[in-house]
């Protein structure tokens, strides 16, 4: 298809340029390539996505494909000023909604539409990664935190007045690490470089048998044994010759009320840079990646000037640490808003320039990762302990929280709490002692490791955070006792709906079927019909789904239906099949232009007198 004449086409070749040279017109890089145009048009066009395919190298097909794929990038014009509230079910009990609507109104446009002069849209994103300041929003991919209905109101003076957001009131973008509870590794200072150092007097082998000792598990949910996956990616033969191997860092810290991660980013980069060269040594790499989630993308700046600085001491590059023979040097790429990249293959491909779509396994990522070559995945809160077990040793580390989960966990708790924010335990803490810590006096329900976890009711909080017990990826939502349940696990049910890649048509179609179930029961239409299709979609998307996101899409309506059973039944019109669809009510609008309303005039017919 020809190309509409979107822009100017001397001028594309002039913005084009600087962006594909910086990138060397690299595929591996099509994101970031699409990311950066985008950031100087303000959207990708047909004639940019025609120009960045050739210069690449690529199809324009497989180049489209890439841009439609991630929330965060557009093919048509979304406005001067994008503004995404968070649609976190914490953002929502803050008052989200309604300060979407205020400004709406004041700004006289439509939720998902941009306005007619193309200065402004307004719409949703999942989470923005603030539970513990919101409401939040992002525009421009900046964050804004604590928003209330006075900023509200200035945000659409200064929309309307076209201000730079440079020139925006700075208080507005503050970001709060908000740290409420240390221990072994918030509460200590660790000095950059320090476990690199420790990690090159003790050697590979040995630096191994501490990985060993210390049973560090996986801190993103899974709790693979961390050892074990550096042992089989250093075993592991690379593919046609190379001797490539990578680190990567999943940083997509996509779990709505999950927000761990971006303090550790903020508070202890350096760390978490010395955890990943700490496994490039065990492992044998030379490269490593960070794959940094879109709404962290204010983050970039400040990581990327802590590797130059590393770079310049001697942390990252040739003869790290004056080894003569340990090369390793780290990169940082920008996701563009798509939950399913927070799972590992899935993440891969988009290293890569692709869709993030998730691979089938085996073979995994030790094995063939990045580029098909050794490789390994590992979070942020891992990588940092891992540097931590580099300085201190293995049984140290398994001499803190249980036998099964050792060490300590990085909590995210935000909700009905007094003081919300970042907690540290060793593993094992009972859910009821980080309730009175953050002050959660009259809690109903604690949904554990985001939509997709576990939620426990008042009568399971003696229970442990452990991976023997209630094994989490850091989030801890909790929710008193005026709160509907039904809302909660409703919005989890169209997260998942959302956040579906597409690919496998079990979670495409049984996620979206899911939370029409549960519109039709907010919507007075439900039976007992709509919870006997959850279950069997429950049933159906765990089986079935390709990637872990439509196999625990409905975790959190399971485990709601269970223990908050009558939130759904009270709703139910009847316990028979009630149709979503109303007829009758549906001829209303004929009746009234007709001006009649007799019983001829209904689908059913009514007692003189209408209805």
């Amino acid at each position: 298809m020809e190309d509409g004449p979107t822009c100017d086409q001397d001028r594309l070749a002039d913005l084009l340029q600087p962006v594909l040279a910086r990138h060397g017109s690299d595929p591996l890089r099509l994101l970031q390539i699409l990311r950066d145009v985008q950031d100087d048009l303000g959207y990708l066009p047909p004639a940019a996505l025609t120009s960045i395919a050739r210069a690449v190298g690529l199809p324009r097909a497989r180049v489209e494909g890439v841009a439609g794929f991630y929330a965060f990038l557009h093919l048509v014009p979304a406005g001067r000023y994008r503004v995404l509230f968070s649609d976190n079910i914490i953002d929502r009990m803050l008052g989200s909604e309604e300060l979407l609507d205020r400004l709406c109104n004041r700004l006289w446009i439509e939720p998902g539409k941009v306005s007619e002069d193309g200065l402004v849209s307004v719409d949703r994103t999942s989470c923005t990664g603030m539970g513990d300041q919101g409401p939040a929003l992002l525009v421009n991919g900046r964050p804004l935190t604590r928003m209330s209905a006075e900023r509200i109101d200035r945000l659409a003076e200064l929309i309307r007045a076209q201000a730079p957001l440079e020139d925006w009131p700075a208080e507005y973008f503050a970001v709060e690490d908000n740290i409420r509870r240390r221990d072994v590794l918030l509460g200590t200072r660790w000095p950059a470089g320090e476990a690199i150092g420790a990690a090159i007097a003790r050697g590979e082998e040995a630096l191994l048998a501490e990985m060993s000792a210390s049973n560090l598990r996986g801190r993103g949910g899974a709790g693979f044994t961390t050892h074990v996956k550096w042992e089989s990616a250093r075993r592991a033969p690379c593919r046609e010759g190379s001797r490539a191997r990578y680190v990567v860092c999943n940083a997509d810290e996509g779990e709505p009320g999950t927000f761990k991660d971006r303090v550790l980013l903020t508070a202890h980069p350096d760390l978490l840079f010395d955890g990943m060269t700490v496994a490039a040594l065990a492992i044998g790499a030379c490269r490593g990646l960070v794959y940094l989630r879109g709404e962290y993308a204010y983050l970039l700046p400040e990581l990327r000037a802590t590797l130059e600085a590393r770079r310049r001491s001697g942390l990252l590059g040739e003869a790290i640490c004056g080894r003569p023979d340990f090369t390793f040097d780290i990169d940082i790429h920008l996701g563009a808003g798509a939950y399913v990249c927070g799972e590992e293959t899935a993440l891969l491909e988009s290293l890569e320039g692709k869709r993030g779509v998730p691979r089938n396994r085996p073979p995994f990522p030790v094995s063939e990762g990045y580029l098909r070559q050794p490789t390994v995945v590992n979070n942020v809160e891992t990588l940092c302990k891992a540097a931590v077990i580099a300085i201190r040793g293995g049984d140290w580390f398994a001499g803190l929280g249980t036998r099964q989960s050792t060490g300590s966990k990085l909590l995210s708790v935000s909700g009905d709490v007094d003081r919300p924010g970042i907690y540290e335990y060793p593993f094992g803490v009972p859910v009821n002692q980080v309730l009175k810590d953050c002050g959660a006096s009259d809690a109903q329900a604690v949904q554990v490791s985001g939509p997709s976890g576990t939620c426990l009711a008042r009568h399971e909080f003696s229970r442990r955070i452990a991976f023997e017990d209630v094994p989490t990826a850091g989030a801890i939502m909790v929710f008193a006792g005026h709160r509907d349940m039904f809302e909660v696990a409703r919005n989890f049910a169209h997260f998942f709906a959302h956040e579906s890649c597409g690919f496998c048509t079990p979670c495409r179609v049984g996620t979206a079927l899911v939370a029409r179930c549960m519109d039709k029961i907010a919507n007075g239409h439900g039976s007992q019909y709509e919870i006997n299709e959850i279950f069997r979609i429950h049933r159906l998307l765990h089986a079935a789904s390709h990637c872990g996101l439509g196999q625990t899409a409905c975790n959190a309506l399971f485990d709601t239906l269970h223990k908050f059973r009558p939130a759904y039944e009270r709703r139910l019109r009847s316990l028979d099949f009630e149709p979503g669809f109303d007829l009758d009510r549906a001829l209303a609008a004929a009746r009234q232009m007709t001006g009649r309303d007799d019983p001829a005039a209904h689908f059913e017919p009514t007692p003189a007198g209408g209805r």
